[in-house]
C-alpha cells in the first residue's frame, strides 16, 4: 500500500484587491484528483462549441522533475453540462511557474455559465520517466505486431 505524499507549494495569484483563488482540495478520502476552482471577476458564459481559458488563481511548484501534475475534466460537468477539456488532459511540467488555466470547451447544446469559485477540473500528481531515445532499424516482435485501432476487438 502506497503511503507516500508529495509536498506541492501553492502561490495564490490575485488581480487587484480581491483574493478570488481557492486552494485545491480532495472532495473525498478516496479521491485521486483534487478539485480546481474558477477564479473570475465576473461570470463567464461558454457558448456551444466555444473554447475558453478559465483561470484558477493559483500557481504551483512541484518537488522535482520526476513529478508532473495532470489536469482532468470533472465528470459531472461533462455529463450534466457538456463542459470538457479542449486539450483532453492538461500537463503541468515541474518547471512551470505560471497560473494554472483550464482549457475548456462546451460540447453541449446550451450556454454554460462558469462563476467564481465553481469547481471546474481536477488535478492529479503522478511520477514521470524521461526517456532516452535510441534510433534503431527494427523493433522487437510481438503477437499484436502493428495492429492498432480496434485490432484486439471492440
Amino acid at each position: 500500500m502506497l503511503e507516500e505524499r508529495i509536498r506541492v507549494k501553492i502561490k495564490k495569484i490575485s488581480d487587484g484587491d480581491a483574493d478570488r483563488s481557492n486552494v485545491p482540495f480532495y472532495a473525498t478520502t478516496g479521491a485521486a484528483g483534487a478539485d480546481l476552482f474558477a477564479s473570475l471577476d465576473q461570470d463567464m458564459v461558454v457558448r456551444p462549441g466555444e473554447r475558453v481559458r478559465v483561470p484558477t488563481g493559483i500557481a504551483i511548484e512541484l518537488p522535482d522533475p520526476q513529478v508532473a501534475a495532470f489536469v482532468f475534466a470533472r465528470s459531472g460537468l461533462a455529463d450534466k453540462k457538456g463542459l470538457a477539456l479542449s486539450n483532453g488532459v492538461g500537463v503541468i511540467d515541474s518547471d512551470f511557474r505560471g497560473e494554472i488555466k483550464v482549457l475548456m470547451i462546451n460540447l453541449g447544446n446550451e450556454d454554460v455559465v462558469v462563476s467564481n469559485g465553481d469547481r471546474i477540473a481536477q488535478i492529479a500528481f503522478m511520477p514521470v520517466c524521461r526517456a532516452i531515445f535510441t534510433e534503431v532499424d527494427d523493433l522487437g516482435d510481438t503477437l499484436r505486431g502493428e495492429g492498432g485501432f480496434g485490432s484486439t476487438g471492440l
